[in-house]
């Protein structure tokens, strides 16, 4: 049996346990994508609460990409400082912390950019004007933006990065049918497809080396019509495992799933969570690379069995760690009660407000005083 506090190794990384901060926008960083304190510090706090490793909120590779207010940006050289502030903040603690590098695609707000939208091509039930198709040219822009992005990430400190390709973000937008219906060499089969994501990898990897850990986040479907499957996602989990890929964190879900939004998703019995597990066995008896499973895992468990038989190698967790984040010191020290998350999503909306993310039934208010 392995153990979820046991020291694990991907690539040159070292891990002291097997459970990861999954990505989530927390709405703290600056108006102009910079890191601030306040970011910093709910960081910290993650890594004295010995989350094995973080990762950080959706960064945008370039301008045009930006699709949340207050996201951190990592598309220019300005922002490199701030950045290993962060890195290094969380490392002195003990921690270990990738940046999460993205792109909005269709999803990019055009009132933060200034600029349309641009993805695989417009959507259906979306105004005319709401988006046009990146040419072959535009997509090879896309590809240089995230190298850079890395090698920024690279210079500021942090332990490695992860590629977003999940919840209908750009790179999850060309893998799925329902927004891609190219017919050029970006469209049509799987391999095409996912053509783009594979080349941000190779020219990540390009800048980097081999020893920088480089990861991707991936939806294993959409839960849309015509949306992406679990079958093509698998092949396209063998693509990347094969180019050399270090770990694999599977999601599910976008913006437009309703119910089966990744930001929606309630758990209202015990045999409601770990949404995603049979997806992830899919996974584990097809590659190499290690498997992070991510998706409404509540209980320790629940997590230790998802390891033991072979569904995961890793269990990322974001809305329990926004209540509680110390959930794993407090198991680690034996108290091994469920996450106290109830799956609400009222954290999602605080995440709107200029107070940045944070679980509304804990404390209603952050910023008000504490009140003996």
């Amino acid at each position: 049996m392995a153990s979820l506090f046991e020291t694990t190794r991907i690539n040159d990384l070292t891990l002291p346990n097997r459970f990861i901060r999954s990505a989530t926008w927390t709405g703290l960083a600056g108006a102009d994508g910079a890191c601030t304190p306040r970011l910093i510090d709910r960081l910290v706090e993650l890594a004295r609460g010995k989350i094995g490793l973080i990762v950080t909120g959706h960064a945008y590779v370039s301008s045009d990409g930006q699709a949340t207010p207050r996201q951190l940006g990592i598309d220019r050289d300005a922002l490199v400082e701030g950045l290993n502030r962060m890195a290094g903040a969380v490392q002195r603690e003990g921690g270990r912390i990738f940046i999460q590098l993205a792109h909005g695609g269709l999803r990019s707000d055009a009132k933060l950019t200034g600029r349309q939208p641009a993805g695989p091509g417009p959507v259906r039930d979306m105004p005319d004007d709401a988006a046009r198709q990146m040419s072959v040219e535009d997509v090879q822009s896309v590809v240089e933006a995230y190298a850079a992005a890395a090698l920024r990430a690279k210079a500021a400190g942090f332990d490695g990065v992860q590629i977003h390709a999940a919840h209908g973000y750009l790179l999850s937008q060309f893998l799925s049918p329902a927004f891609n219906r190219r017919s050029d060499e970006y469209g049509g089969n799987v391999e095409n497809r996912a053509r783009i994501l594979l080349e941000v990898y190779q020219s990540i990897r390009r800048a980097v080396g081999d020893k920088f850990p480089v990861f991707v986040k991936l939806n294993t479907e959409d839960f849309l019509t015509d949306g992406l499957t679990v079958e093509d996602s698998l092949q396209t989990g063998i693509m990347l495992d094969r180019a050399g890929v270090d770990a694999v964190e599977l999601s599910g879900g976008t913006q437009f799933s309703g119910k089966f939004s990744p930001f929606r998703r309630e758990i209202t019995y015990d045999r409601d969570q770990a949404y995603f597990r049979k997806a992830a066995r899919a996974f584990k008896k097809r590659i190499k690379a290690p498997v992070i499973l991510v998706g409404g895992i509540r209980s320790y468990l629940l997590a230790e069995r998802l390891v033991d038989e072979g569904y995961a190698d890793y269990i990322a967790l974001s809305r329990p760690l926004i209540r509680e984040p110390a959930l794993i010191a407090r198991w680690q020290s034996g108290d091994l009660r469920k996450a106290t998350c109830i799956s609400c999503n009222g954290c999602f909306g605080a995440a709107k407000s200029e107070k940045g993310i944070f679980c509304v039934l804990e404390k209603p208010d952050p910023e008000a005083p504490n009140v003996q």
